[in-house]
């Protein structure tokens, strides 16, 4: 017998379903209203794991063929906490929990809301069931009939199946793909009231839907009462690296017990990786009630910072079922190499620690109180170690959707560092700090009820250090001699963290390695203090479900951060040139306005230490940061950055050099000229080797007046003076298009985007280059650009996101 009815037999019954508009086992998507309690039963939670062996030889495996079907179609909006209804089909207990009206995301909110994170927050699916999470699966009597006529799973995809999407043009007027759109989240019972109302919406939503065969695995599924059969077990080298890593964690003396903590408020949010095991196995650093050895029980506090509530917890890992999802993937690897490191760092260094920390929130919430024990360059210098790592995690960190939170950053920009050594300007700095504790409090010191008035108070600390800063930052100039190039950090000559290119696209960003792209309008130097506050500020203190005080005070204290990363930069350029540099980066009036409010500070006085050669400051500085980092730099930028003639990357062929040609030309266009590129969009160039196809990310850097405001970005933006930023490979978590052009056709691509005005002329233009959310083909370019994506960037590489894919 065959473990599938066949995909012939499974369109047979769809076509008689449509045709006779009745069928007993596919009711679900009639309009007629259920009495489900009366059909099948009361709804309970099921126990749906079953060992693999105890599944019969012919029935469908979650793991060999839900899993494979549901990452690469659902998962690409459903995950994270933008999920649409917090459905999130990444893992068993995902679809297990099921689907709510609450929201995630909730700008007017005026108090915090109770979290609701998968794997924390409840520990089963009962538990989810008490906090308003409702059934996609069957949960009444299993039979067949009843896990598809029950099953809200079984009813969107089978809405899908009787209103396919038009297969060309854009998608109909009916579809809503705005980010802050009012969402409809049915329950089995609301369903047909749903139908009515929303026939095209079935799932997946505005994409076309499942193959036959992927839906009719789908339907045995659930018709077989939709079993999770168990995972491989964690392999010994798994179990090895995790024993020795947890004993590390869980040390017993004071320094141990108090960089444990250190390290824990910094990695628990990212994918920790062991250095050489298999790409796909990453783990969370948690605190648990049990110790190593035992099954992992988290404490579910709110932030890392706040009371665990037990006397005694332990540092566990804990493997990461969700699938892995760009958006959300930020590595950090552990080895044999980094446990020296931490043991270099922090155990072989000269200093005691003599008590233990609280936390209460006025302490906890400030890593300058909390951790004054451990020496400053100890910290400075574990975060410089991995600085791409803890810059991402304020960039792709506890929130999936940040439009008002990155808004007070540029499209692109540079950051370096300063070095932390503890000689001369450091070593005053580390002095300075020890007097600041109270203006360098951060607004988690508030606690969990924040106010207005606690905004208002945070900024007025920031403010009050940037002032501080300023004139210590005088002082020093004044007693060991100006800012130079040699105190800029420069990775020890090898660590590419010395130097990263931030980007944004709007509501999502992305950190890389390197100087990237032509010089930036602006550029951050970074020491300690912003580097430290970033974190505590929008990773470690972030509530995504705070309130919408507790959501505007980090925006608002980032402002200064900002302004104080750019005015370390202003030190650096000529006394004559920062007044006029700070006034390209806040035009307008309301850079104006915001400039009267903040008064800018950047030791106007005094002039810098770097000996200049040209007048064109901002590229000779960087020119003599890239000699000052050697191979610290990385690779020069070959495509956007090309300052030699015959420019191109070592050992590409004959056919990779003429398509690089092709794409330093795309390059060059400005303004108006690039009015047709989305935000971010992925460029397969077709070649006669379809799996060695190269691929570009063409990132469009939006130019805005100035970033002094959370709103208004339409009014301060200046088209005109955008560019665009190619990059070969892959950038980004969520794509807004996807573009495959035949290799001969690449001038023709090139020449259609700066020519293409008319309406007319841009449709066709998407039409012959562009994958459509209506092209039946599209989730075939997902597959395809997925598992480039993992070929390029392998143990980085996750999942892409269609959430923000566009209706070109």
């Amino acid at each position: 017998m065959s473990q599938y009815i066949s995909a012939k037999f499974y369109t047979l019954l769809m076509l008689f379903m449509i045709i006779s508009g009745c069928t007993t086992a596919f009711q679900s998507v009639m309009p007629q209203s259920l009495d489900f309690e009366a059909l099948y039963g009361p709804s309970k939670p099921k126990q749906r794991l079953v060992l693999s062996d105890e599944l019969a030889p012919d029935a469908v495996s979650y793991h060999k063929d839900i899993k494979p079907i549901l990452e690469s179609r659902c998962v690409a909006c459903h995950a994270c906490y933008d999920a649409p209804c917090q459905l999130k089909l990444g893992s068993i207990s995902g679809v297990d929990r099921g689907a709510t009206k609450q929201l995630v995301y909730d700008r007017g909110r005026l108090q915090a809301t109770t979290p609701t994170r998968l794997f924390i927050d409840a520990v089963d699916t009962e538990g989810w069931r008490g906090k308003a999470f409702y059934p996609v699966l069957n949960e009444r009597i299993d039979s067949p009939q009843a896990g598809l006529n029950n099953s809200l799973f079984a009813k969107l995809i089978q809405l899908k199946r009787i209103n396919p999407l038009s297969e060309s043009g854009q998608l109909a007027d009916s579809f809503e793909l705005d980010l802050d759109r009012k969402l409809e989240c049915p329950t089995i019972n609301e369903f047909n009231s749903y139908q009515q109302k929303h026939p095209d919406w079935g799932m997946p939503y505005a994409l076309p839907g499942l193959s036959l065969k992927q839906e009719n695995i789908i339907m045995t599924w659930l018709q077989e009462g939709a079993k999770f059969d168990a995972q491989v077990p964690l392999s010994e080298s798994a179990i090895a690296s995790i024993a020795q890593w947890e004993h590390f964690f869980n040390r017993v003396t004071l320094k141990q017990q108090l960089v444990s903590r250190y390290i824990y408020e910094h990695l628990f949010i990212g994918h920790i990786h062991f250095k050489g095991h298999p790409d796909n196995e990453f783990y969370h650093l948690v605190r648990s009630t049990t110790p190593p050895g035992q099954p992992v029980n988290e404490i579910a506090t709110l932030l890392p910072y706040d009371a665990p509530g037990v006397s005694q917890f332990y540092y566990r890992l804990r493997p990461i079922e969700a699938t892995i999802v760009e958006k959300t993937h930020f590595v950090y690897e552990l080895s044999d190499d980094k446990m020296q490191r931490y043991e270099e760092l922090f155990f072989q260094s000269d200093y005691s620690v003599t008590q233990l920390p609280s936390y209460q929130s006025d302490v906890a919430a400030n890593p300058f109180l909390a951790f004054a024990q451990i020496p400053y360059p100890l910290r400075y210098q574990f975060l410089l170690d991995d600085a791409q790592y803890f810059i991402s995690g304020f960039i792709k960190g506890p929130v999936c959707t940040g439009q008002i939170a990155l808004s007070v950053i540029r499209d692109r920009f540079w950051i370096a560092f300063f070095k932390p050594s503890a000689k001369n300007k450091q070593k005053e700095l580390y002095d300075f700090l020890e007097k600041q504790q109270v203006p360098l409090s951060l607004p988690g010191s508030a606690g969990k009820n924040m106010s207005l008035f606690d905004v208002l108070k945070y900024n007025n600390y920031a403010k009050q250090y940037l002032k501080n800063k300023d004139q210590f930052d005088n002082q020093l100039i004044r007693k060991v001699g100006p800012f130079q190039m040699e105190d800029i950090w420069d990775g020890s000559g090898v660590n590419q963290n010395a130097v990263l290119t931030v980007f944004r696209h709007f509501n999502s960003a992305t950190v890389v390695q390197g100087l990237v792209g032509d010089v930036p309008l602006t550029g951050w130097i970074v020491d300690y203090p912003i580097l430290e506050r970033i974190h505590y500020l929008l990773v470690a203190g972030y509530n995504v479900y705070g309130s919408v005080h507790h959501h505007l005070a980090p925006r608002q204290y980032m402002d200064f951060l900002r302004m104080e990363g750019e005015s370390n930069f202003l030190r650096l350029m000529p006394t004559d040139q920062r007044k006029k540099i700070h006034a390209s980066w806040n035009k307008g009036i309301t850079g104006k306005v915001a400039d009267y409010i903040n008064t800018p500070y950047y030791s106007a006085a005094y002039e810098t230490g770097v000996d200049y050669q040209t007048t064109q400051y901002k590229k000779e500085f960087y020119q003599q940061l890239r000699q000052r980092l050697g191979k610290a730099a990385g690779k020069k930028d070959f495509l956007n950055h090309c300052e030699e003639e015959a420019c191109s990357r070592k050992g590409a062929s004959p056919l990779q050099h003429k398509i690089d040609n092709s794409m330093r030309e795309l390059a060059k266009f400005k303004g108006y000229d690039l009015e047709l590129l989305p935000e971010i969009s992925l460029l397969r160039v077709r070649t006669q080797q379809a799996q060695n196809d190269p691929v570009y990310t063409l990132v469009l850097n939006k130019y805005l007046k100035n970033v002094a405001f959370m709103t208004g970005e339409d009014l301060r933006r200046e088209q005109e003076l955008d560019t665009l930023t190619v990059i070969p490979g892959f950038l980004g978590s969520y794509p807004n298009f996807f573009f495959e052009v035949q290799e001969a056709q690449l001038p023709e691509f090139i020449a259609a985007i700066k020519q293409a005005r008319s309406d007319k002329d841009k449709d066709a233009f998407y039409k012959k280059f562009g994958i459509r959310r209506t092209n039946p083909e599209i989730w075939q370019s997902v597959d395809w650009f997925n598992a480039q994506h993992k070929k390029y960037r392998g143990v980085r590489a996750g999942l892409f996101d269609l959430n923000r894919y566009l209706n070109l």
